[in-house]
């Protein structure tokens, strides 16, 4: 009985212990609004190479995304309008794509015609210094490299109230 108890309260404290390191280690990780955005380098779709620090001195809107992902399927029609809105104006989309496969993401962007960038990172490189692990998540990087603001979750990115609050941002 005596024995059995020190066996359930080493293994309480065991599990406290690996809860613990495991919140630090994610806690660390985890880029919210305020924080300088993390570096990556990423190249589209479209041959063209963008970082962190330099995507022509615009808002990014920076999405990390999967096509076996529902949400974020239902998220990139408007995500694909506000780019065509507002790029003119000073706005840049990247979709990372965190698929694996690259003949599915490739099919699928033919298939939805995707016109914003993308880019593809099957490692799951970029999305970890973001502390990202749920799809749909979304970031807006100021001009200076600085997250304005951090949206998780599906989007609806063509309201009307959406496009005054990021063109607000321009």
């Amino acid at each position: 009985m005596k024995a059995e108890r020190i066996l359930q309260s080493a293994i309480v404290v065991m599990m406290a212990a690996f809860v613990g390191v495991l919140y630090l280690s994610l806690h660390d990780n985890v880029v919210k609004a305020g924080d300088r955005a993390p570096e990556f380098s990423i190249k589209t779709e479209k041959g063209k190479t963008i970082t962190a620090r330099e995507f022509g001195g615009k808002l990014l809107l920076l999405n990390f995304w999967a096509t076996w992902c529902q949400p974020c399927v239902q998220e990139i029609p408007s995500l694909d309008r506000l780019s065509r809105d507002l790029a003119p104006k000073g706005l840049v989309v990247l979709g990372v794509s965190v698929d694996k496969d690259e003949k599915a993401y490739k099919e699928f962007l033919d298939r939805f015609h995707v016109t914003y960038l993308t880019g593809r990172d099957p490692d799951q490189v970029i999305n970890g210094r973001y502390g990202t692990l749920q799809y749909p998540e979304s970031y807006l990087i100021d001009t200076n490299g600085k997250v304005v603001e951090k949206i998780v979750g599906e989007a609806n990115w063509s309201t009307e109230q959406m496009i005054q609050h990021v063109q607000s941002l321009l």
